[in-house]
């Protein structure tokens, strides 16, 4: 299963067999029952996120749907390792996804915030439902022609997290009745608007596909990872929020670095010089 153009571990990395004797093998029909277990229990904790924030338990529901963007980035893994990739499990990811980035979260920061604003909350909880299935059927189709190296937009895991970091470390804070803090209900509009429309669009956001796996990684990264593991551990929630702030405008950052050097800013591969786009046109 591939990563999601939003970070996810999900459907286009099961979208191929491996080859055998240069052909590929046809995709696998089975149900394998570990890598759709671990998609099931993701599938679980966004459910158990959002009955948690209609219970008014905030910091509970955001860990849940944290809890499932890391069991998204294993079910792919689990399935490659054990040789269990199937179209079943694609299609189940893919599903998976919807709910634990798209409806969970839209529905979650609704409950917190965007409810005291009336019909007018309905706006950035529906652009981002709605911002996180176009992205994710756009990942789908556009499986072979993406450059591996970046995602294009914003992956969906990643503006999910985004969304419940703010929540997360505002509750930590002691926000509780956000609805009698009208600053703060439209920076929850601001934040859910803007991830929203991240997911759709063409900003290339780097995939960290490159890091880990078989090549090889200069020693200072395994010690940033370390330092990461550690600040994260001292303070969770302010610092996962600023983790995916400096993400979510990193995308950004590439696309108007690019452009002031004249370079192409689209994700689509354009040639097969580049080793890692080799094989992206059939």
């Amino acid at each position: 299963m591939p990563m999601d153009d939003d970070g996810r571990a999900s459907a286009s990395d099961d979208a191929a067999e491996p080859l055998h004797g240069g052909v590929a093998r046809p995709r696998r029909k089975g149900i394998y029952v570990l890598p759709n277990a671990i998609t099931l229990a993701a599938l679980f904790s966004s459910f158990y996120g959002i009955v948690m924030a209609m219970n008014g338990r905030f910091e509970a529901a955001c860990i849940a749907i944290f809890a499932a963007a890391v069991l998204d980035s294993l079910d792919g893994r689990i399935a490659r390792m054990t040789n269990s990739q199937s179209a079943f499990g694609e299609q189940m990811d893919s599903l998976s996804d919807m709910v634990a980035f798209g409806a969970a979260p839209a529905l979650i920061v609704y409950i917190w915030a965007l409810k005291d604003l009336g019909k007018l909350g309905w706006i950035p909880a529906f652009v981002y439902i709605a911002g996180a299935a176009l992205r994710l059927a756009r990942f789908n189709v556009n499986i072979g022609v993406v450059d591996k190296r970046f995602f294009q937009g914003l992956p969906s895991p990643a503006a999910a997290a985004l969304v419940m970091g703010l929540i997360w470390s505002m509750d930590d804070a002691g926000f509780k009745n956000v609805g009698s803090v009208p600053w703060l209900t439209w920076v929850a509009f601001g934040v859910t608007l803007y991830a929203g429309l991240s997911m759709v669009t063409n900003a290339p956001f780097y995939s960290f596909k490159v890091v880990g796996g078989r090549r090889t990684v200069p020693f200072i990264v395994i010690v940033a990872i370390a330092l990461a593991i550690a600040l994260i551990a001292l303070d969770p929630a302010r610092v996962l929020f600023a983790i995916f702030c400096s993400y979510g405008v990193s995308g950004y950052a590439v696309y108007a670095w690019r452009k002031a050097k004249g370079q192409p800013t689209s994700v689509i591969a354009v040639s097969t010089d580049e080793p890692d786009e080799a094989g992206l046109h059939r």
